[in-house]
């Protein structure tokens, strides 16, 4: 982990609310692994007080790019940050995917703004399961909500979007494409990565452990530390408590007791 001033690269607008900052940050590039997340800084006072988490969605060349939702204060003023300014960043923390190339087939199931630590997780299988066959599920409430779809199609993966009101791809629930895909599904060499919003990511869960398939979930989970020590993150696992930012954020999926009400996603 390092403490460092990660100078900004750019921070363009991609969609409604969701902006793609690229950061250069040399150490951080060279340790991080999907799954990963950075906390940053987002003002020089005090206002807000306490760091946000950020996915690591992207890794390469001394540089780290994160892509996130503007929802309140902390992430507006990042939003408003510009070429030159410089960040303070801590990271890459926490627990990332296990990514192996021992399976035959993969599902990686993202809803919204979950798609952002999923593409390294895509990434790193391609460069090492090549010949997989590897299928991205990219779910958003419109088309207008698809974030970064060329992006996983330059990658040269099966890319099926499914969209609430049915204006681009498959129209439902990203989960209830992904039911329909594995119901023909027996083999137990297939994995799924996901992320998103937790009722998604409880049907993911669901059918993954039905199926019998091996099956990876990134929580977001409001966060003090960082780093394990306030327990400000805590959710319920099958064997105890769980710190998000520590144990996690990568889970796997049965880890979690998909009941506990402490479990949020923004």
């Amino acid at each position: 982990m390092y403490q460092v001033k990660a100078r900004v690269l750019s921070n363009e607008k991609v969609g409604e609310a969701h902006y793609r900052m690229k950061l250069e940050v040399s150490q951080i590039a060279k340790d991080a692994r999907p799954g990963q997340f950075v906390h940053i800084r987002c003002s020089s006072d005090h206002d807000p007080l306490l760091r946000r988490p950020f996915s690591i969605h992207k890794c390469a060349q001394g540089r780290i790019d994160i892509l996130y939702q503007v929802v309140g204060g902390g992430t507006r003023i990042l939003s408003k940050k510009r070429r030159g300014d410089q960040l303070d960043l801590l990271g890459p923390l926490g627990k990332g995917f296990e990514v192996e190339p021992a399976f035959s087939k993969i599902f990686i199931v993202s809803g919204g703004i979950g798609v952002a630590p999923l593409y390294m997780v895509a990434q790193e299988i391609t460069r090492l399961g090549q010949g997989k066959e590897v299928t991205a599920l990219l779910g958003a409430k419109n088309k207008e909500l698809i974030l970064g779809k060329d992006d996983w199609e330059s990658l040269g993966l099966r890319v099926m979007i499914a969209t609430e009101d049915g204006s681009e791809g498959y129209q439902g629930l990203v989960s209830a494409l992904f039911e329909r895909l594995i119901l023909s599904q027996t083999s137990l060499s297939l994995a799924v990565y996901s992320c998103g919003p937790v009722p998604m990511l409880r049907k993911i869960a669901e059918l993954s452990s039905h199926g019998g398939f091996f099956c990876q979930v990134s929580l977001e989970q409001r966060m003090g530390c960082g780093l394990g020590a306030c327990l400000g993150c805590v959710i319920r696992g099958t064997s105890g408590y769980l710190r998000v930012c520590k144990e996690g954020p990568v889970f796997d999926a049965q880890e979690i007791l998909w009941d506990d009400p402490d479990l949020e996603i923004r």
